[in-house]
């Protein structure tokens, strides 16, 4: 009920602050309307353990509020039986969102950003267009001075090729591009330095025409290319990019431990919704929801500062995505143990 309350509100601002660029781009109405069902399961994902903290204070409060949980108490009920239903609801709930992050936000995520970089984003680089540096394998290394996503090009083109330690030949080109229908790389001004024995063979040529085992794109992915792939994949892709060198790294980090870390804060914040609401207070429900809502966004803005530090620095992506958790547990502890029982 939440998700569907909220998610319209949602729709409509975005719409609201969007749609002058549509309608000047020309976005066909099928488009927008995936994008939109995308939007939709793309945010759910990211704030579904605070939509069930929101629920759980409401639903929680109601029953306070209506004198139902002493009644529940006096009985002769514990607090803890009290709290089972909420938390096998829980893990109903995080075993869902665990399945969503996995696997259905990535294509969410895709749609999503795909529709936003063509045509809310047109000139804006959403991959690394300077100083790219990659190791190919065990034995290759490029560096391109400046690469052109669109043109599938790259200035000032180095290509080494080691055995062992030992620099057998290296690749030196003005400018390479990538020829789709030879499904190979022109160099202009190419000069190979080749070392044999110590011996150093030069080779010059004005234009010529190689293959290589890499393609420019997958050398600098997408800034969101993490957020569109499964688990699996995702593991892969990361081992993939530590072979290359990318300083992208935090961020391909922090996406994958996020999909264990959002089902963790999902039983945290319902057992801290449950302790803060189930006592009848004067000012009603209302109080509970502001109370609720002021830790909702302390939650936030904990997960976003500490997610930007380790996408954007040396900072340990395990830390940053775990220590919000970890503080809103101690938090969960000290509520629960001093709730009226």
């Amino acid at each position: 009920m939440m998700l569907l309350l909220f998610v319209p509100i949602g729709i409509t601002v975005d719409l609201a602050e969007k749609v002058g660029k549509m309608l000047e781009n020309n976005v066909p109405f099928s488009e927008v309307a995936f994008y939109y069902l995308d939007f939709t399961v793309y945010f759910a994902n990211l704030l579904f353990p605070l939509f069930l903290f929101l629920s759980v204070i409401w639903f929680t409060s109601k029953l306070a509020n209506n004198t139902e949980i002493v009644a529940f108490l006096s009985s002769g009920v514990s607090f803890s039986r009290f709290l089972r239903p909420y938390m096998i609801g829980a893990t109903v709930v995080a075993l869902f969102a665990m399945f969503l992050g996995m696997y259905l936000a990535p294509i969410a995520s895709q749609g999503f950003n795909e529709f936003k970089f063509k045509y809310l984003k047109k000139n804006k680089s959403v991959q690394q267009t300077r100083d790219v540096y990659q190791q190919i394998n065990d034995n290759d290394y490029i560096y391109v001075s400046n690469f052109i996503p669109k043109n599938k090009s790259g200035l000032n083109f180095t290509y080494e090729h080691f055995e062992g330690n030992e620099l057998k030949y290296k690749i030196f080109a003005d400018r390479i591009r990538y020829i789709e229908k030879d499904s190979a790389y022109r160099l202009t001004t190419y000069l190979k330095r080749s070392f044999n024995n110590g011996i150093e063979t030069v080779e010059k040529h004005t234009n010529q025409l190689m293959q290589f085992p890499f393609e420019l794109e997958d050398l600098t992915p997408v800034e969101y290319a993490a957020e569109t792939k499964s688990y699996g994949e995702l593991l892969k892709f990361i081992a993939a990019e530590k072979r290359r060198g990318s300083p992208n790294i935090g961020r391909y980090e922090v996406v994958k431990l996020k999909k264990w870390s959002l089902p963790v804060s999902i039983f945290i914040l319902t057992i801290i919704a449950v302790a803060v609401s189930s006592v009848k207070r004067r000012g009603g429900m209302g109080v509970n929801l502001a109370f609720g809502i002021a830790i909702a966004m302390i939650y936030v803005f904990f997960d976003k500062v500490f997610g930007v530090m380790a996408e954007q620095s040396n900072f340990p992506a395990m830390v940053a995505v775990w220590f919000p958790n970890v503080i809103f547990g101690i938090l969960a502890i000290y509520l629960l143990q001093n709730a009226k029982r």
